[in-house]
């Protein structure tokens, strides 16, 4: 049977060929500068790059880590003694080229030359100072010069710069060897598109650096910090079109790279995909024509319009002070809006289909994709999201984020004020930097933040699981669950090993012969999905129809605070001009964007009228029962009364028959009488124990 077989024996053998292009693969995914130790690079491999052909990325992985066991990983001395060889030859590799007797020496900045010239005289002057209050005081010196004064500075910068690129040529004709060249990698790959706003930085700071040659970069970060926000819209399309045509220029040699260059094993995923921000694409659409989406219903449309009157007023307060005018309209005036809004979205519709006419089928694509996208997320009202019914599985509890991720967060902003010409990786890797910089003792606040971050989500962790069913199984879990005990007594308790023969052998099990177990897991699924249905499902609300109401029987309040809410947003009518199931939908939203204080109040509510509801069943329980009593001991009475009545007119008819004797007449007449007396004996002593009749009512 199958599941006998070896798993050794289905182990695929590697051509030499292939090993030769497994290692040639590794060392192309290797980067540029290969100086970390080769556990560390081997662990962040990309071993998915490194597959080809039939052979996986993690048989790549797994035939590397047998070929590296075979492979000493320590240096004897004849090896140091021939690297130092080396050294002793060529001692300028890397970033010691500028250690080189001929490389020619960079020329000092304006500032610098000032400062070298100064330093002493005001070191003599105040040697009570420190090196780094010198340079304050003569960086503030060199920013009040006038500008003739500094143009000696600047001149001689010039001059030296220009001799400085001379020698720099020469140095590079002379020591071709010493001069780093790229890899043919890092070479072929086009350099990355910048972001309209690093283009339009890179720009205005060439702008001000002729016109201020000796600006720092502190000084030019201070002065062009915020403009890039109060640019105008006309000028920032400007650099978007810009950015624009520099990615459609790099994703066309990025593609052509791909196919030249199969041995990169670079893919589409490689291409950057956009270089605009949400922003930045709106307001490229906005200019394209594409036009605004309208407000998915009356009420929407009512509150856009109410808001933008409304700028003064605090952006808690707004939706409060809509849904209070909102309540105010008639339903007509309701009514309105929503025709309006329908109206709005045919219109919308018509717009839609010409814009996307208008464009490329790129673009085309991108919208109804975006469109798409949104439609699935948003739903049809606010709360369709919660209210769902395709996610049948629960969402996992998120990570608590850590303490560097809150410093991160905290100092992005400010970071990206200061340096906006950095891309977005550039800054995390900046702000970890600083992270690591940062002391023991400035980390212990975000590390209780953590802790405490950490300490919630694991609360709601256990919440969660606690109220979930039992996850389905696979397939393949439910036939492992059947033959693990054989497996671990074939493989003497080596739990691993039993794991890695039981997947080996599934993954050659037959389909007739997997069909069973499919079909299992397949009702396990259902009966996941059943009991998660039953929990998520709400109180059940029984039909007035369906359940028999007694005359005067109090009406049962709602069981908890949220159908106490639903009741009064459904009472009042504002939500009248939506069907049924976006008006429950719309309430599900707002009831989640109810403050935590409000929720309670409802609770509270809900839990008095619990309480209310209780007292009343009992009086009317109490009234029930009397009065039934009362109707009980009348029918009794009717009923006694009809039964003698019946009882004389029988015994006139036996007296009256001609066929029966005169002492027969008698006895039959006596006895019937005795029965009536013992049952008119039994129902008043009945009564005499049990005075409040019975607890049904008739």
């Amino acid at each position: 049977m199958n599941g006998d077989m070896d798993p050794a024996s289905k182990e695929q053998v590697w051509a030499q060929d292939d090993l030769m292009k497994l290692l040639d693969g590794m060392k192309v995914n290797l980067p540029e500068k290969d100086l970390t130790k080769y556990k560390t690079s081997e662990a962040h491999m990309d071993w998915e790059k490194v597959a080809f052909n039939t052979y996986s990325g993690d048989m790549c992985k797994q035939k590397w880590l047998e070929l590296s066991k075979e492979i000493r990983k320590f240096r004897t001395l004849t090896e140091l003694i021939v690297d130092a060889q080396d050294y002793i030859k060529n001692p300028y590799k890397g970033k010691k080229l500028k250690k080189h007797p001929d490389f020619p020496k960079k020329p000092l900045t304006p500032y610098f030359r000032f400062f070298m010239e100064k330093r002493a005289k005001y070191a003599k002057l105040h040697p009570e100072m420190s090196n780094l209050d010198l340079t304050k005081i003569l960086s503030k010196k060199y920013r009040e010069l006038p500008e003739r004064k500094k143009e000696k500075y600047v001149n001689d910068f010039h001059k030296e710069k220009e001799t400085f690129v001379v020698n720099m040529s020469k140095f590079k004709e002379d020591h071709p060897d010493l001069v780093e060249t790229k890899s043919k990698k890092g070479s072929n790959v086009p350099e990355k598109p910048r972001t309209p706003q690093q283009l339009w930085y890179n720009h205005e700071k060439k702008a001000l650096l002729k016109i201020h040659p000796d600006a720092t970069t502190k000084d030019i970060k201070d002065s062009l910090g915020k403009k890039w926000t109060q640019l105008s819209d006309k000028k920032r399309l400007k650099w978007i079109h810009k950015s624009l045509e520099q990615h459609k220029e790099y994703e066309e040699k990025m593609r052509g790279l791909i196919q030249q260059h199969p041995e990169l094993n670079l893919t589409e995923g490689d291409i950057v995909k956009t270089t605009l921000t949400k922003a930045e694409r709106q307001l490229k659409d906005k200019c394209d024509g594409r036009p605004d989406k309208p407000p998915s219903n009356g009420y929407s449309m009512f509150c856009a319009e109410l808001m933008s009157s409304m700028k003064d007023v605090p952006s808690t307060e707004r939706m409060v002070m809509c849904s209070q005018r909102w309540k105010l309209l008639k339903q007509s005036e309701k009514d309105a809006y929503q025709k309006r809004c329908e109206q709005k979205k045919k219109e919308f519709e018509i717009e839609m289909n010409r814009y996307l006419c208008s464009i490329s089928v790129e673009e085309q694509q991108r919208i109804l994709a975006e469109q798409k996208m949104v439609g699935f997320k948003k739903g049809s009202s606010p709360a369709s999201k919660k209210n769902s019914k395709a996610k049948t599985t629960p969402e996992k509890p998120k990570r608590p984020i850590s303490a560097m991720f809150i410093f991160a967060e905290e100092k992005r902003p400010k970071l990206q004020q200061e340096r906006p010409d950095l891309s977005d990786s550039e800054l995390t890797r900046l702000l970890a930097r600083m992270w690591n910089d940062l002391s023991d003792k400035k980390k212990e606040k975000y590390k209780n933040l953590e802790a405490v971050l950490k300490a919630e989500s694991e609360k709601r962790g256990k919440e969660e699981k606690g109220k979930l069913p039992d996850p389905p199984k696979t397939a393949q879990d439910i036939w492992q669950h059947s033959v693990i005990g054989d497996y671990m007594a074939r493989f003497k308790n080596d739990r691993p090993k039993a794991e890695k023969a039981m997947e080996a052998t599934w993954n050659t099990m037959e389909k007739k012969e997997k069909i069973m177990w499919i079909k299992k897991a397949a009702e396990d699924q259902k009966r996941y999905e059943r009991d998660l249905s039953e929990m998520r499902a709400p109180p059940a609300v029984v039909a007035s129809g369906k359940k028999m109401k007694f005359d005067g029987e109090p009406k049962k309040p709602p069981s908890n605070g949220y159908q106490k809410f639903s009741q009064e947003m459904l009472s009042n009518g504002e939500l009248n001009h939506l069907p049924m199931k976006e008006r429950m939908g719309e309430i599900g939203g707002r009831w989640q964007r109810l403050p935590q204080k409000e929720k309670d109040r409802y609770k509270k509510i809900a839990e008095e009228k619990q309480k209310q509801y209780k007292v009343q069943l009992e009086q009317w329980l109490a009234v029930c029962r009397y009065s039934s009593s009362q109707r009980f001991n009348m029918q009794i009475k009717y009923c006694v009364k009809k039964t003698l009545r019946r009882a004389f007119q029988t015994n006139f008819e036996i007296v009256g028959s001609r066929s029966r004797t005169q002492r027969e007449r008698e006895r039959e007449g006596g006895i019937f009488l005795i029965i009536i007396s013992i049952f008119f004996y039994h129902v008043s002593t009945m009564f005499f124990f049990f005075p409040c009749g019975f607890n049904y009512p008739l």
